[in-house]
């Protein structure tokens, strides 16, 4: 992680932000923050909470469950909020997310700022979209198939360029299933004439 208190460079991402409008009225002290990919950008060990704006790149966030299992909640990419959750509830720590390529976001401190936060009515507004949308996308995963086999189907119809799945363990990790059942799965579906395999680890859903 690294933190760039430059100004100018600053005010260049603020300027080209989806948010510019929002974030021209904080008077906060703002920062940019560049993670590599692999790096964790939140997790229950950071000692300072960060609002922060992913401008460039894409995270991945996950919950660790209490057998230390992960759980894919959500991907984030450009304009997607890191925070939004800690100025209201007290910090969730089961839940991390990490950079799935390198990372820039616009950043600053939420506890020394909430109340101003709290005041500004655009930024209110900014935060009950994104949490709207999270809970929407939470509200899908629950609401998915019930079948391992409905669900391999509907991944790779309505997320998978083109209909095809590329690489076992990635979509077995957004599945919530191991690389050896969503195998089984795709064997089965290939042997019935729904997919057809064109790579290793590469499958295409026929139509």
């Amino acid at each position: 992680m690294k933190k760039i208190y430059d100004k100018n460079k600053i005010a260049t991402f603020i300027e080209n932000s989806k948010y510019q409008t929002v974030l021209n009225e904080l008077h906060v002290d703002f920062c940019l923050i560049k993670y590599e990919k692999g790096e964790l950008v939140t997790s229950p060990f950071q000692n300072e909470l960060l609002f922060q704006i992913v401008e460039h790149g894409s995270i991945n966030i996950y919950f660790i469950r209490d057998d230390g299992t992960r759980y894919s909640l959500s991907n984030g990419y450009a304009d997607y909020l890191l925070g939004d959750m800690d100025i209201f509830y007290p910090r969730n720590y089961n839940i991390y997310s990490e950079a799935t390529e390198n990372l820039t976001c616009i950043s600053f401190p939420i506890d020394k700022n909430r109340e101003l936060l709290l005041a500004n009515n655009q930024f209110l507004q900014l935060i009950c979209n994104s949490l709207s949308a999270k809970i929407g996308a939470i509200t899908n995963i629950d609401a998915a198939p019930t079948s391992l086999t409905e669900r391999v189907m509907s991944y790779m119809k309505y997320k998978c360029d083109s209909g095809i799945l590329k690489g076992l363990e990635q979509a077995a990790f957004h599945l919530h299933c191991s690389s050896r059942q969503l195998q089984r799965i795709l064997n089965q579906c290939e042997a019935a004439g729904v997919v057809s395999k064109i790579g290793k680890g590469t499958y295409r859903l026929i139509e």
